[in-house]
């Protein structure tokens, strides 16, 4: 897509959500449910539809299956194309609402669904006391309101590795392009980009960002003190750019896809990836534990030294959506309750993942890496997604840079132009 008609499709989203923004344009916003629902009461005749992007479509299958058989209900899965939030922003502002659907639950995109007006609030869910603490209000609230079920732990950004190639994580960025640099000299690619899918690329300049996020980057951007245009962000950007000119990144950046980045890193094909944590599930629907845990590693990564990029993802959270049926609003709610209460032991086990539970201990075979990648958590920095107050399509425009359709400098133009229409639209103040 040209700039012009970047900033064209922007516009018509921020329209978009201004229009949901009038109360006239949207159901009435009542309080929680006075009562959640038995999480195995019968649902005989109802059908519930959760949306699902490409990396969650199969997050669902055991923990709904489990469900329709305790409770009659039927649960179809429905894949939204990529880029998904996009895609799922475009339907619902549309009148198309599914039951449920997976989401970032940062307060900048349950903004971007309006959530007062289109979800249903989850505030007094019989699961959230059993959380870990540090986990219970991490993400999903917005104003004060709970809006997002956290399923799953939150993603962190940073490296998965290949083993055979990386034997120690680099102990920051610079140490991490000198690796890259040394493995191109051994005929091996170092990082493994899918541009062709796009939505990754953004995870490039993020990571560079997490020194400047603990030092209230997101805040001056948040307030216009700071630009996406100005160094801090322009440079990340421009360093992208620049490894990906020096040639050390797969030849088929352009056209990669999420499914052949997965594929190169276990096969060896490449050394490195910069990804989220939604990227080992589908390592882990191609190997088993003991085959992750031999050949992929993980490591947070920053300018500083390894301090991850913590961005709750869609594959993270479900949110309920206000469809007008009463009966399927309370059977939503009631399958979130079945899948964080008498379901979630065998989903996290089905899963292989870790427990957000403190009663629900983190199965046996959950592989290494995935356990690395939780434990970062704690000295995460905040990602944009999880700090700013709007979340503008940088992904897009770093995917146009990669394919030659963007400079650095119409990149951060576009993201930031975006960026203030959606904080104006949020009513931000600054903009």
């Amino acid at each position: 897509m040209k700039l012009a008609q970047r900033v064209a499709a922007a516009s018509a989203l921020v329209l978009a959500v201004a229009a949901c923004s009038d109360p006239s344009a949207g159901p009435a916003a009542g309080g929680p449910p006075t009562a959640w629902p038995d999480p195995t009461a019968r649902l005989d005749g109802v059908t519930l539809t959760i949306w699902a992007a490409q990396n969650s479509n199969t997050v669902p299958k055991a923990v709904t299956d489990a469900f329709t058989r305790a409770t009659g209900a039927e649960v179809e899965i429905v894949t939204i194309p990529d880029p998904y939030e996009q895609g799922v922003q475009t339907k619902v502002a549309t009148g198309d609402q599914p039951d449920l659907a997976f989401w970032q639950p940062t307060a900048s995109m349950l903004t971007a669904l309006n959530a007062r007006a289109n979800l249903q609030p989850l505030d007094g869910a019989p699961w959230a006391a059993s959380l870990a603490p540090e986990l219970r209000d991490m993400t999903g609230l917005l104003d004060g309101t709970r809006y997002a079920a956290l399923i799953t732990s939150p993603a962190v950004e940073g490296v998965y590795y290949n083993k055979r190639h990386v034997k120690e994580a680099p102990k920051n960025f610079d140490e991490l392009v000198e690796v890259a640099r040394a493995l191109k000299g051994k005929g091996v690619t170092p990082f493994f980009e899918m541009a062709g899918d796009k939505w990754a690329t953004q995870w490039w300049v993020q990571v560079q960002l997490a020194d400047a996020a603990k030092n209230g980057l997101w805040e001056r951007v948040n307030t216009g003190k700071e630009t996406f245009e100005d160094r801090t962000i322009l440079d990340a950007i421009k360093k992208y750019r620049a490894l990906i000119d020096e040639g050390l990144f797969n030849s088929d950046i352009k056209t990669a896809t999420f499914e052949d980045q997965g594929e190169a890193l276990l096969s060896g094909e490449a050394a490195m990836a910069v990804q989220v944590t939604s990227f080992f599930g589908q390592l882990q629907a191609k190997a088993g534990t003991a085959e992750l845990d031999e050949k992929i590693g993980f490591f947070p990564i920053s300018p500083s030294g390894n301090v991850g990029t913590f961005i709750p993802d869609q594959s993270n959270a479900l949110v309920a959506f206000r469809t007008g049926d009463a009966q399927r609003e309370q059977a939503a709610r009631q399958l979130l309750a079945y899948w964080m209460g008498p379901g979630y032991a065998a989903f996290v086990a089905d899963r292989k993942t870790v427990s957000l539970r403190t009663d629900v201990p983190t199965p046996a075979g959950v592989p290494q890496a995935l356990l690395d990648v939780h434990a970062s958590l704690g000295q995460a920095a905040g990602s944009m997604q999880a700090l700013a107050v709007a979340n503008p399509d940088l992904y897009l425009n770093l995917a146009d840079m990669i394919t030659g359709s963007l400079t650095p400098e119409q990149v951060a133009a576009a993201t930031q132009k975006q960026f203030a229409q959606l904080a104006r639209a949020a009513g931000a103040t600054g903009f």
